[in-house]
């Protein structure tokens, strides 16, 4: 047998019938696959939270909040008082907050890792989101994070994000990548009703048109993205060329995800996506990447919640690889006489 073969035979053979335990059994298989073992481990596990402000925010109504909100929610994910905060201590995950681009000053502040690129992005209704420049180094910025978290020991790692403005970037963001027309890709957001929503796709609409020619994979990502979803776009290219397992959040992450993939098609072998967003655009998102979801519970908050949510399965799907006994090794027998 080849090694993908044994490693379905170990699957196969625990004392269960045949496939009973489910998307756990494809977890265990992916993790195994990753690490080229029967008897994978999980170290130190990470969720990194990027954020960023977006100039669209300025001068457009695509969200109920003005660009302080993002300001203020990286205060609380600082003092320890967000949803991630909590799961994360709950399920033993390390968390990371990452200054990528945020409109604000912080200084040297106790657990704030400054990657600032610049005060947020520039209204893409008018001209680029990013330059190529800047985007770049954003992406570069994201791989020296998650190599530094690597040399921690860290080898299943996820991503969150905090930018008012953020799900705009993402629609657009998919709607490029998927072909996907941008009226199917644009959601509620932070809380739009579903007037304010045909608006928002409005605007997105009118600032396709204004970069209607953008085709290749990195200036789609400077024009529409924002600096955390280009740290999260560098952030995942460099997770799997490190080949740790990648868990992938909701509809801001899998847009950097979709970047990532047209940079990088194969960077899809390391993905295990955690859930399917209550955010509409995001099933298409997960059609398109021919993704299964451990998760489905009508998240759409973001932060990284439903990594921290699915990593436990996570863990469930590798601890019944390594420990639960086989048919052999129990004396079971396999199959009816």
């Amino acid at each position: 047998m080849n090694f993908q073969e044994t490693l379905q035979h170990k699957i196969d053979t625990k004392t269960k019938p045949l496939g009973s335990l489910g998307i756990l059994e494809k977890i265990a298989f992916k993790v195994g696959n990753i690490q080229q073992t029967t008897s994978p481990i999980l170290s130190k596990p990470a969720i990194l939270i990027f954020a960023g402000d977006h100039g669209i925010v300025n001068s457009e109504p695509v969200s109920p909040f003005s660009q302080e909100v993002t300001t203020q929610m990286v205060f609380n994910f600082l003092n320890g008082g967000a949803a991630i905060n909590v799961f994360c201590q709950q399920h033993n995950i390390s968390l990371k907050i990452i200054d990528a681009g945020v409109n604000y000053d912080f200084g040297k502040i106790p657990y704030l890792i400054d990657a600032k690129i610049n005060k947020g992005t520039a209204d893409f209704c008018i001209q680029p989101a990013m330059n190529l420049e800047d985007c770049k180094k954003a992406i570069n910025k994201g791989k020296e994070i998650v190599t530094k978290q690597f040399t921690e020991g860290t080898n299943i790692i996820g991503f969150g994000e905090m930018g008012i403005g953020n799900t705009s970037s993402a629609s657009l963001l998919m709607s490029a990548y998927t072909k996907t027309d941008i009226s199917k890709c644009v959601g509620k957001g932070t809380g739009l009703n579903n007037d304010a929503t045909r608006v928002k796709a409005a605007v997105l609409r009118k600032s396709q048109e204004t970069h209607s020619n953008i085709t290749n994979p990195l200036e789609i990502l400077a024009t529409f993205g924002g600096y955390e979803i280009a740290m999260i776009t560098g952030a995942i290219l460099q997770a799997k060329a490190l080949n740790m397992t990648i868990l992938i959040d909701g509809f801001i992450v899998t847009s950097a995800l979709l970047a990532a993939h047209a940079i990088e098609p194969n960077v899809i072998d390391n993905c295990i996506f955690s859930h399917c967003s209550d955010e509409q655009g995001h099933t298409k998102m997960l059609q398109f990447l021919k993704a299964d979801v451990i998760l489905n519970i009508g998240l759409r908050l973001g932060e990284g919640t439903g990594a921290a949510l699915a990593y436990p399965l996570v863990q469930s799907a590798v601890k019944f690889l390594n420990e639960m006994a086989s048919f052999e090794s129990a004396n079971v027998t396999n199959k009816l006489s």
